[in-house]
Order: structure tokens, then sequence, then C-alpha cells
């Protein structure tokens, strides 16, 4: 039997979407326009870290109602000046 193709509504940047689920970590990037040197990451229910979404072919199945949100791979808080 085929994995299901039902499309369910889901948010990116607070952007709403729909997706077929399951689909792809890469195919999630797409969807929602996330540009290279940004992760993409799914809102957890509850206490815990939320979920990174790896931008590949990982399966990653999906609720309706999910929100993701993008965030950059490396902060660069910059430099601390000296305090005189």
């Amino acid at each position: 039997m085929a994995p299901s193709e039902d499309e369910v509504p889901i948010t990116i940047d607070k952007n709403p979407h729909k997706s077929p689920t399951p689909t792809t970590g890469a195919a999630l990037y797409v969807l929602g326009g996330i540009p290279a040197g940004y992760d993409l990451f799914r809102e957890t229910r509850g206490p815990g870290d939320d979920e990174l979404i790896p931008n590949d072919s990982t399966q990653v199945t999906l609720r309706p109602g999910d929100h993701f949100y993008r965030a950059q791979s490396t902060l660069n808080p910059g430099v601390v000046s000296a305090i005189r």
C-alpha cells in the first residue's frame, strides 16, 4: 500500500501552506522558501526542544496545524568590546 498523500495545513514562518504527508525535509525547505544558511525547526507540543528538520530526503510525517520556523544555522554574536 502506498503512503498517504493527504494534504494537511501547516505554517512555516507564520505563513499558511498545505503539504502532502508524509513529505521530506527538502520539500519543506522548498515549500517555505528557506534560504541557504538557515535551518528549519518544528515547534514541539509541550516541553522539550523543537525538532530540527534536516534539508534532505528524510521522511517527515506532518500533523494538521504543525508550526515550523527558520533560524540561522550558525549564530555569530559578533565581537565583544572590552569594557573600560
